[in-house]
């Protein structure tokens, strides 16, 4: 290991010397060459600091977001459980299978309009429909 240091600061030594040796445009040549280059690398970690502070934001927005639709899954949840316990309350019948599957389903919706409030104004369209049927169903029953 010492060697192979050894043999890196002499690489770096010679390249030193023959930078002294350069004739003067050359260096300076070479010194705008750098300083050009370190001005691209502090420009690319600026850019890079501000794309990372913005999937910073972006992260906790999403969070905040998957929380609240978190609550909200819960919510509806204790929902569907309290009417289910009030249909079978009401009736004799059995509560139909393919109404989880229809909630889960509603949900499964939620997540995917969830990005736009357009999507959102849709998706209370959608639970307003599905509280009317069920309405029509308690109806019926």
């Amino acid at each position: 290991e010492v060697q192979k240091l050894n043999q890196q600061l002499e690489e770096k030594n010679r390249e030193i010397q023959q930078m002294i040796n350069q004739p003067p445009y050359e260096k300076e040549r070479e010194i705008l060459r750098l300083q050009k280059s370190l001005a691209e690398k502090e420009k690319a970690q600026a850019t890079s600091d501000v794309l990372c502070r913005s999937l910073t934001d972006e992260t906790h927005q999403l969070q905040r977001k998957l929380a609240s639709t978190a609550e909200m899954c819960q919510h509806l949840a204790k929902c569907l459980e309290e009417k289910q316990r009030k249909e079978k309350a009401n009736s004799d019948d059995q509560i139909p299978t393919e109404r989880p599957n229809q909630v889960f389903l509603l949900l499964l919706s939620f997540f995917k309009l969830l990005d736009n409030e357009t999507s959102l104004q849709a998706f209370i369209c959608n639970l307003q429909d599905e509280n009317r049927m069920l309405k029509q169903k308690v109806a019926h029953v």
